[in-house]
């Protein structure tokens, strides 16, 4: 394979630095891979997607490596990361491939502007968008796989193209939620949306107070109005010796006020950040990990929260690290004019439970999971698969049939490996 002709870095099996190259976000999943080409520009993008198709190969694309699925033996591992600039015009912004939600938010926050950005800053745009994007403000502005606005792309016969709604109206749909099985993305373009100002934080207390927060956070969120978003979280953070229970918050707007009456009545608050936030320090709220880690999670979507809390509260969270209930609905509950693959989700509430990978951590995901199953409706989100799961599960039947319809035509000899394959 070192004929492959790039301007980037090619390694190979045996060479230094292969196999830092080839490991995921999550260090849990391994990746055995053919080759890791770390490319340079969409040149380097378009000469693997040729080569691969000339020798019947497949190519994996990933910009930052989370979502990583483990199915990528015999590919050809194209690390995008090099692939960046972000510029914003007239509301809109254009990224590379590699760029990660922090730099997007640091350009947009100035302007009064957000892109619909999850918890993390170091996530990367394109992967998080054409997994469909569970954002802070989904609530507001729906999906952020709904906000593109065109891709520039290579498709699976080595050609650069530019994808929109009048250039390829299919394709389009398809990028937008559908996953990265259909072309491989450069760059791409996407409408930002109003936020002049944007309040947030996080309140913790006690675990002894989870009954408390938890009611308060069923109670809230049922009369929430769309500019607020409430994460319930139960969390035994590693070597601590106690767990914690927190509730996750953003506004947009300057202040919440009473909406938030019923936390501000609960004894024993340990720590309040909630404060005027810039938009570029969206990522603090959680302050989640910036570094790759290994982990197990899963991701569950709720009908509801009755009987919720009996489940969740009814033992101790350990071995896991968190389990987090976010409130949904709003805009992501109504389908969007015009919208892509990533449809709408009926079900208000979502579930995810994160910990180190053990067995003792499987089975208590594996407890918890079958415990949820009254409360559950069986459907996932793309963006939020984990190793293990399949892309069936993220789609009604009608929207991955035609899925499946277009990776067929558009990629018949499976060039593309998506990280979570849809016809797999």
């Amino acid at each position: 394979m070192n004929d492959i002709q790039v301007n980037g870095n090619l390694l190979l099996p045996g060479d230094a630095g292969f196999d830092a190259a080839r490991k995921p976000w999550n260090l849990a999943v391994d990746q055995p891979v053919r080759a890791v080409v770390e490319a340079a520009d969409a040149d380097d993008v378009a000469a693997v997607v040729s080569y691969a198709r000339l020798n019947g190969l497949a190519v994996t694309a990933q910009p930052s490596g989370h979502g990583a699925s483990g199915d990528t033996d015999g590919t050809i591992l194209l690390k995008t990361t090099r692939l960046g600039g972000v510029s914003v015009e007239d509301g809109v912004a254009r990224v590379g491939a590699g760029v990660k939600w922090g730099e997007v938010l640091a350009a947009a926050g100035p302007l009064g502007l957000t892109g619909l950005a999850g918890s993390s800053p170091v996530v990367s745009v394109t992967g998080y968008t054409l997994g469909g994007g569970l954002s802070w403000f989904g609530r507001k502005y729906g999906f952020a796989a709904d906000s593109v606005r065109a891709f520039e792309a290579v498709d699976a016969t080595g050609d650069r193209v530019r994808v929109t709604a009048e250039s390829d109206p299919e394709l389009f749909w398809g990028l937008r939620g559908g996953g990265g099985d259909f072309a491989l993305v450069t760059s791409l373009e996407f409408g930002l949306h109003p936020a002049p100002e944007l309040f947030g934080g996080r309140m913790m207390w006690p675990v002894e107070r989870a009954r408390e927060v938890f009611d308060a956070f069923a109670e809230t969120t049922a009369e929430a109005p769309e500019e607020l978003t409430l994460w319930f979280d139960l969390l035994k953070f590693p070597g601590a010796p106690v767990g914690y229970v927190a509730v996750d918050v953003t506004f947009l707007g300057e202040h919440p006020g009473a909406l938030l009456r019923r936390f501000d009545r609960i004894g024993g608050l340990i720590s309040d950040t909630r404060r005027p936030t810039p938009v570029a320090e969206l990522g603090s709220i959680c302050a989640e990990p910036t570094d790759p880690s290994p982990g197990s999670g899963r991701f569950e979507l709720l009908t509801g929260l009755e009987g919720v809390a009996d489940v969740l509260l009814g033992a101790p969270i350990d071995p896991l690290i968190s389990v987090q209930v976010r409130h949904l609905g709003g805009a992501l509950a109504r389908p969007a004019e015009g919208g892509g693959a990533v449809g709408h989700l009926a079900e208000p509430y979502s579930v995810y439970m994160f910990g180190r990978p053990s067995p003792d951590t499987a089975e208590r995901v594996t407890d918890l999971t079958k415990a949820l199953v009254p409360h559950t409706s069986g459907r996932k989100t793309y963006t939020m698969l984990t190793q293990g799961e399949r892309a069936a599960s993220a789609f009604p039947a009608s929207t991955l049939a035609r899925l499946r319809d277009l990776k067929r035509a558009r990629d018949p000899y499976g060039v593309i490996r998506a990280n979570f394959p849809v016809l797999g």
